[in-house]
């Protein structure tokens, strides 16, 4: 027997957070469903503990410009303090407990698992089936997309979960990807000590954004000594148990004790059972409407719509289906 309620949240990050902490304070009764940790990428392996990592980075450079200007001062980089700070005050060890509590506050109930669609405004969880009167909302996020370099499968590369929670800096790294997040870890791990190579397939740094700003980046750094490889693809990836190698389309091996892969991120619809909705389970992303809905009784937010993978985004869009449900006034998407 299916158990009844008025909203299934599939995916607990920002989005499906405020979304569920909405509807359930509003008196709904709302069933919020989450396979790792309410509160997703951002407070744990994102831009809460990223952030703690640049500052102590910045910290770092700032003081190695102390001599010719202000004095003398030596500088010994620490990877300790940074991997302490993460675990007790960002993350608290990766433990969601505060954040059930809140929701569980505003009357909300969480089940823990993965979540899939079973028709329409059904979705299981383990063993249990529950049927939403009022609809059902996707906020599953993203995860790393990974290249299919030959090799890559079989070694144990970090993503930046992993770089996030290392309680250790490497002696080298080599970064697959020159985005973003590559560009951030790498950058941060440089400063720290670490001997950074940043390898991208495109001709420039942020391929994806203006190109001044990769130009500009690239001349920051390599003044800040990484070393940045651009236009050079990945052929292959090994490990021997110490040391990758990256060999490059171009016949040249790169080595590092570690290798970040930072190329890019991809809408998280694995095994939703979108085909039961009528919905392309190979989709990259659900196509919604100015209500953020992606079919009948249906709505989706965050990551998963392709609107922009920020934490902001996710909450307006959250904001929207709330409003929707609800019954509030309020502008579409589209406004």
């Amino acid at each position: 027997m299916a158990e009844q309620v008025d909203v299934v949240v599939i995916g607990m990050g920002p989005g499906g957070e405020h979304a569920a902490g909405r509807l359930a304070d509003a008196g709904l009764n709302v069933v919020g469903v989450e396979a790792e940790l309410v509160g997703g990428e951002c407070p744990y392996w994102a831009c809460v503990p990223s952030k703690m990592m640049i500052r102590a980075g910045n910290l770092l450079a700032e003081a190695r410009r102390v001599p010719g200007m202000a004095g003398g001062a030596q500088v010994d980089a620490d990877w300790a303090p940074v991997a302490a700070r993460i675990r007790d005050e960002a993350t608290d060890d990766w433990n969601d407990r505060a954040a059930a509590e809140r929701f569980a506050g505003k009357g909300g109930r969480l089940v823990r698992g993965h979540g899939r669609l079973a028709g329409p405004g059904r979705v299981e969880v383990g063993g249990e089936v529950f049927e939403a009167r009022v609809g059902v909302v996707i906020a599953t996020g993203s995860r790393p997309q990974i290249p299919p370099v030959p090799g890559l499968a079989d070694v144990p590369y970090w993503t930046n979960r992993d770089a996030v929670a290392a309680k250790e800096a490497p002696r080298s790294l080599l970064v697959l990807g020159g985005g973003p997040i590559g560009l951030e870890l790498g950058h941060v791990y440089a400063r720290f000590g670490t001997a950074v190579t940043v390898v991208e397939a495109m001709d420039r740094l942020l391929p994806g954004e203006e190109p001044e700003a990769g130009e500009l980046l690239a001349e920051v750094l390599d003044a800040e000594g990484l070393a940045l490889r651009t236009a050079a693809r990945a052929g292959a990836v090994r490990h021997d148990g110490e040391v990758f190698t990256l060999a490059l389309e171009s016949g040249e091996e790169l080595t590092a004790e570690q290798l970040l892969v930072a190329t890019g991120r991809r809408a998280n619809l694995f095994d939703l059972g979108l085909e039961t909705v009528g919905l392309d389970p190979a989709a990259r992303s659900l196509e919604v409407d100015g209500r953020m809905q992606a079919a009948p009784g249906l709505w989706a937010v965050g990551d998963v719509t392709g609107h922009g993978a920020f934490t902001h985004m996710a909450m307006y869009e959250a904001e929207i289906v709330a409003r929707g449900v609800l019954g509030e006034p309020g502008p579409d998407a589209t406004a």
